[in-house]
Order: C-alpha cells, then structure tokens, then sequence
C-alpha cells in the first residue's frame, strides 16, 4: 500500500510518501480501505517527539479515517482466554457484572499466582463494532481501549490501563489500508461523506466527553470558548450551541471570528485588539463571569481564570501553547474554580455524537484537501495555523 511515513523525528521533511506492507488485522479486527484522512496537532507533536515517546519505525502518523471495510476477522470465542497476567493488586476488580451461565455474577479477585488467568474475552456490548461486514462505509474512533481492564468493563475505555491512540503509538491512517478493533468502527449512512466523517472523528469526539460527559453543561449557561479555529475549538462551539448555551469565543482575526460566528457563537472577542480579553469577557457577562471556559492553549489558563464566575468549571483537553505554565492558585481556591481533563472519550460518546453529525445536527468544518502525497505541505498548513476548520487528506 501506499502510505506516509517517517524514520525519526524532526520537521515536515522527515514525512516520505512511500511503499509499505498491507497490516494484517488480528482477531476481532477489521482491514479498512481508507478514502480520506484528517489532520491533528497530534500528527505534528508525535512527528517532532517527545521524552518517554517510544515508535516502532516506520511510523505512519494519523488518528482520523473513513473508508470501507475489505476483510473483518472473527473475534475468538466468547469465553476463550485472551489474557494471563501477574498478580494484580489485591481485591482489585477484575471482572464486573459479567454473564455467567447461572444469571448475572460479580467476581473480585484476590491475589493470584502468576500466570494464572485473569481476563476472557468478553461480548461487546450491543451496536459496538461487531457486525461490521465487508462493504460498510465506516469511521474510525481512534480511542483505542483493550476492551478487557476494569475502566473499560465499566465503559470508561479512554481511561483504560492499556490505552493508545492511532497514529500516535499505533500506526496510523495517512495510508490505503488500517487495521483496527471492530468495535472501534461507526457505520455511516449511504452517500456520507468520507472526509467530513474523518474531519469529525477527534474532535468532536473530544469535545462531546469534554463538555457534556465531563463538564456536565447545561442549557442557559455562558460558555467560553478560547479559540476560534481549530478543529476542537469549532466543534467545541457547535456542541456548546446544540446543548442550549451560549458562546463567547476569544480568537484572532476577522476570519477567524467570522467562522465562529458562521457556526453559531454568540459574542466574538478579538485578542488582537484585547489585550486582557479576561476583563473584556468579564464586562460582557455584566462582572458576573462564564460558567465555563473551554481552554485548550494552556497558557492562557491565567486569563480564563479571571474570566470564570465563583464556582466556574474550566474544561481542558490540550496544551497547544505549551504544557508548562504558571498560574496564581488563589484563583482557583479563592473563586472555587473547578479545573476538569480528559482526553478523548467513550465508545458510547463516540456513537452518539457521530450519530448527530450523520443526522446533520453537527457539521464538521473542512478548510481543504490534499492528496495523501502531499501530507508533508498539509502538515505545514496546520503548523503555521493557516487553516479555518479541519484539514483532510484524499486517499484514492
């Protein structure tokens, strides 16, 4: 197949477009043939590096694809052993409110001898990937959880003890072909679009864990939102909107602003011509502050601080400024701030919030396409933060 790929880190320039073998999905996987790709600022920061980052080389980068399914390879049997481990700590849960042939059972483990078993390969739960046949049209939640810790028994996959993301530890989808779980698979509709199912995938993903699953926001609530352009900030303004609150969005430039405005966002506040955009957003809420402040720079976790009310929530996700800053903690104890992370999401938030963007209640915003050969001048658009909305690749 044809994929893009790298052999270390460094600048765009390490990205080759070149040959690679096919993957091979293992048990319980399915083969897709991918027709479009997404950009992330995850694609940029796993191709510079970082300390404790550990590749098998080649890497292929890529968290987002649709495309269509070519092979699916049966899982094992229900019940087959899948996993042996050293002891686990003691009385740590290792198996919760599985079927058993007797009714519905609760097992706690106490310590075990090594080697002895302590997973089985568990039925997914209902609508989640298995059913997928050759021929689907799919999007793929790039999640990937092991389907078997305790986190994600209790569906809290993103939190799961093995956990990875495509195309930042595992091999990614700027390529033809991608192996991956079926239970990461979200079949599309007839005739939907594959680069704005890719362009979706992430960060709306992330954004729907963050602000409804984690942030728990409300209908009548003030929302800020840092950031006008990019792909979890746009998303960010969309799922605030759809859930009945309103958006202050802090960005640069005119069109920047006129694309939040496009996508719903009821006051724009320009940090160009604001230098202290805090205060500003603190006199457009009559000095009462927003409810919650959709951060995701870092940096400016200062400014949001003064910008939430007493008793504000501040919902992070990333750091594209930098991960290391300074803040004055009497924010946060002095106004009761409550700062809430996450990355990514579910498996449940993934089909809901891809069901509502296949009905058209959300719209991903795509700002261009490039062939999957031209990855290299893609990733630079995105690194000079060019782009109005997601960038996608064609893989045809």
């Amino acid at each position: 197949m044809k994929a893009v790929l790298f052999y270390e880190h460094g600048g765009a320039e390490v990205l080759q477009y070149a040959d690679f073998p096919d993957p091979e999905p293992g048990a319980g996987e399915v083969l897709v043939r991918l027709h479009a790709a997404s950009l992330n600022r995850m694609d940029l920061f796993v191709r510079q590096g970082w300390p404790g980052l550990k590749l098998k080389y080649p890497h292929i980068p890529g968290a987002d694809g649709a495309g269509e399914v070519v092979a699916v390879n049966p899982p094992l049997p229900s019940g087959e052993v899948v996993a042996v481990n050293s002891p686990p700590p003691s009385g740590e849960v290792v198996a919760v409110n599985l079927p058993l042939p007797s009714g519905e059972g609760v097992a706690v483990n106490p310590p075990l001898p090594s080697g002895e078993v302590v997973a089985v390969n568990l039925p997914l739960p209902s609508g989640e990937g298995p059913g997928v046949r050759a021929g689907d049209r799919v999007v793929i939640n790039s999640n990937l959880g092991c389907g078997q810790c305790d986190f994600c028994l209790a569906e809290q996959d993103n939190m799961c003890r093995d956990w990875h993301l495509l195309g930042e530890t595992i091999r990614g989808t700027y390529a033809e072909y991608v192996a991956v779980p079926a239970r990461q698979l979200f079949r599309l509709p007839d005739g939907f679009d594959y680069h704005a199912a890719a362009a979706a995938g992430l960060v709306y993903h992330t954004a729907w864990h963050s602000l409804v699953t984690r942030g728990k926001v409300q209908a009548g609530e003030t929302v800020l939102v840092v950031g006008a352009s990019g792909g979890v900030n746009t998303a960010s303004i969309q799922v605030t909107k759809y859930l009945g609150a309103r958006v202050i969005v802090v960005g640069s430039g005119k069109s920047k602003l006129a694309l939040a405005e496009s996508l719903g966002a009821d006051i724009m506040v320009d940090r160009s011509q604001e230098e202290d955009w805090s205060k500003a957003v603190y006199k457009l809420t009559d000095k009462r502050g927003v409810d919650v402040a959709v951060d995701n720079v870092g940096i400016t976790f200062p400014l949001s601080f003064r910008a939430l009310r007493k008793g504000g929530r501040l919902l992070t996700v990333g750091n594209t400024g930098g991960a290391k800053f300074e803040i004055d903690n009497r924010f946060i104890f002095g106004k009761h701030i409550s700062i809430i992370g996450s990355t990514m999401g579910t498996l449940r938030d993934f089909e809901t919030v891809m069901g509502l963007i296949c009905s058209g209640q959300l719209k991903p915003v795509i700002d261009k396409t490039f062939p999957l050969s031209e990855a290299r001048v893609a990733q630079e658009r995105l690194e000079k933060s060019e782009q109005l909305g997601k960038i996608t690749l064609a893989i045809d």
